[in-house]
């Protein structure tokens, strides 16, 4: 059964130590970095499914460095702060994060996120046989087979969250679906105070599906009701 190699970045060794006992008792696989710079070292070594990383690090911090990450990889990545304002978990999330935990957090909620981040991960690779369909809107393609998405033919690097997100609304054409809706699908968890989270990986999608972003071909926002993708 596929498990999963975790990698724990915090430059705050207890923690490290907290998290991957919990971890571990789940039966994944930790690796350690305490800085950025040792983080993109591990990933440039091992196969890493998911990243637990703190943003405030010496050397490297943890924003930086997911940008440098998604300069290649689209593994999930779950930052974790102890900053709590609604402003740094945004801009966690533009920088290119999948989610975000605040300090201190309870190690069960912390161990349903990564199991939830990594059963997306893991359905979006060759872990598992998945249903042989595509879904199509225009020239917006999403092919469950290779789990690629194409855009007039060019493929498109979503994350997994994205992906999710766009093949949900693929598969509701025509549908209006709230940001409560939309969350609750695809972070499989209560959409409590939800719009902004939902609203910033949608602008992502748009950006790199869009030639105007601003003006929308593929996803509309129906406002104060939520998104939809209209039926081709």
């Amino acid at each position: 059964m596929f498990k999963g190699n975790i990698l724990l970045v915090d430059d705050d060794k207890d923690i490290v130590k907290s998290m991957e006992i919990h971890l571990k008792n789940e039966g994944l696989n930790v690796y350690k970095a305490y800085d950025g710079i040792e983080a993109l070292e591990i990933l440039m070594e091992k196969e890493v499914h998911l990243i637990l990383m703190d943003i405030m690090m010496p050397r490297l911090d943890g924003l930086s460095t997911t940008l440098k990450i998604r300069e290649e990889k689209n593994i999930p990545i779950i930052l974790v702060s102890a900053k709590s304002q609604d402003t740094d978990k945004i801009i966690g999330l533009n920088m290119g994060a999948d989610d975000y935990i605040t300090k201190p957090f309870n190690p069960l909620e912390l161990v349903a996120r990564v199991k939830s981040h990594l059963r997306r991960y893991v359905s979006l690779g060759n872990y598992r046989e998945e249903a042989k369909d595509e879904l199509r809107n225009g020239e917006l393609v999403l092919n469950n087979i290779s789990k690629e998405v194409s855009v007039d033919g060019q493929l498109v690097k979503l994350t997994p969250i994205e992906y999710k997100i766009l093949e949900l609304l693929l598969r509701n054409q025509g549908r209006v679906l709230s940001s409560k809706q939309v969350y609750e699908n695809v972070w499989e968890e209560p959409g409590y105070n939800c719009d902004r989270t939902v609203a910033v990986h949608i602008r992502r999608i748009r950006e790199k599906t869009e030639i105007n972003p601003k003006e929308p071909k593929y996803i509309k926002v129906v406002w104060g009701v939520g998104y939809k993708i209209d039926k081709s």
